[in-house]
């Protein structure tokens, strides 16, 4: 079992970089897809608590802009976006990974993961 798991929507760019990148260094990692399996409640709650709600929800993708202003105006603090991103797990910035020593990173970032990798 892989000890890196990687969440996210398998027809996202950025998902699909992140992927190919940890392909090309051989590293094994578990692949969750949001549209097909959801958001495991307790880890999107550990994410929160970790990178940040703020961090999380990402406001510049196209499910964030789709929402009404009322909608958006609701989300305030962990609690709101969680609510939220259990209903739209497309608002979700992607990738989240959980890394093998309990770590959680949002985002891909190339250099940063290299360090992480050793």
């Amino acid at each position: 079992m892989a000890s890196i798991t990687l969440y996210g929507i398998p027809n996202c760019d950025t998902v699909k970089k992140a992927r190919a990148w940890l392909a090309e260094r051989g590293v094994d990692h578990a692949f969750h897809d949001f549209k097909k399996q959801g958001v495991p409640p307790e880890h999107l709650a550990r994410w929160l608590a970790a990178a940040g709600w703020d961090k999380v929800l990402n406001r510049q993708g196209t499910t964030w802009r789709k929402l009404d202003a009322a909608a958006q105006a609701a989300v305030h603090d962990a609690a709101s976006a969680a609510d939220l991103l259990l209903r739209e797990p497309s608002a979700i910035k992607r990738p989240v990974v959980e890394w093998a020593d309990g770590a959680i990173t949002v985002g891909f970032a190339p250099d940063a993961w290299s360090q992480r990798l050793g």
